[in-house]
Formats: C-alpha cells, structure tokens, sequence
C-alpha cells in the first residue's frame, strides 16, 4: 500500500509540474509595441526567436535610416526587426534589434510578463544601458491591415500537414528571415 501511495505520489508531482511548463507564457505571436505605431510578428525559427513588422499605424514607411545603401529604399512592413533571439533562462530570451528610426542595431532581452504583456529590453551594450518597453499581445489583426509584401525570391512550401512526413510550412517570419540571409550572402559575393 505504501508502494502505491508513493507512486501516486510521484505522478502527481510530475503531472503537476509538466502542467506549470505547458502554462508558460509564450512570445510567439503577434505584439503592439509600446506606442502602438506597429505590430510585430514573432516566431521561432529553426530554435530562434526572430521578430518582422506584420502592421503600422501609418503604412509606406521605409527604411531611409538603413547604413547599408540596398536596404534605404526598403519597405519596413515585412522587415524583421528582433533578430535571433536564443533562450538564455527560463522565459528570458537574447539577441538582436533593429531601429529603424535611426539605423542602429541594438543587444535586446524579451520575457513575457503574462499572457497579454511581453518585456523588450533594448540595451547600447549587452545589459548596459537599457531601456525597457512593454508590448501588448494582438488577438485580432487590426481591420486596416494591409498584407505583407511578398518574399523576394521565395518558393512556395507544402501546407502543414499536407503531405505526411514532408516539411512543414514555414512562416512568414521564417520566410523572411530566410531571405535576409540569402539576400545577405549574394550582397557579400559581389
């Protein structure tokens, strides 16, 4: 009897635990940024989290701040912005962010607070000279919202689930992300 008792025991426990993991707040998903002049869409990508702007305020916007001469002329809506986020501590993630209010690469720390607030910590120097920004989780795109623009170069993948055992779909975030790179490689073999 008492053998079972501790068994029962030893399940709860787990059982218990596995629920508080499967409870953790996620930043995958759709956020309004602090001033609400945009949402950004952030997924993860081959196990980092990477961030593009899905919706502004003020659409057209383009990137003229950009220190490199072939992205000036870029739109921002589709433009990743968090890059390479990898998890550090629990619900802690590190990486990269673009401004593109001034052109500048920043060190960047997120954690989701809750289920609806993600903290955005974009730093000078890692874990130096930080401000910190709260931003909203978006449950429904606003009515505005215009589609992204498409992927320069990008082939079209299977639907989830549509053929058993093939790869999956990537994302739009994905897909982006993807096309920097490549963009990014044929710009350095030039």
């Amino acid at each position: 009897m008492k053998q079972i008792l501790c068994v029962a025991t030893i399940l709860a426990v787990n059982l218990t635990a596995t629920a508080a993991l499967a409870a953790d707040p996620s930043p995958i998903g759709d956020w309004l940024v602090k001033d609400g002049y945009a949402n950004i869409r952030i997924d993860d990508c081959a196990g980092k989290l990477w961030g593009i702007v899905v919706w502004e305020k003020e659409p057209g916007a383009i990137d003229k701040e950009n220190p490199d001469p072939a992205k000036k002329n870029r739109l921002t809506l589709g433009m990743p912005i968090l890059m390479g986020l990898t998890p550090t501590k629990p619900n802690k993630w590190e990486g990269e962010i673009y401004n593109s209010q001034n052109g500048k690469m920043y060190s960047a720390n997120v954690s989701v607070l809750d289920e609806n607030t993600l903290e955005l910590e974009g730093c000078l120097f890692p874990n130096f000279m930080c401000l910190a920004q709260k931003w909203t989780k978006v449950r429904n795109p606003p009515p505005n919202a215009l589609p992204l623009p498409p992927v320069k170069g990008a082939t079209t993948t299977p639907a989830k689930g549509s053929k058993k055992g093939g790869p999956a779909a990537q994302s739009d975030v994905c897909m982006r992300v993807a096309g920097e790179a490549a963009a990014a490689q044929a710009n350095a073999r030039k």
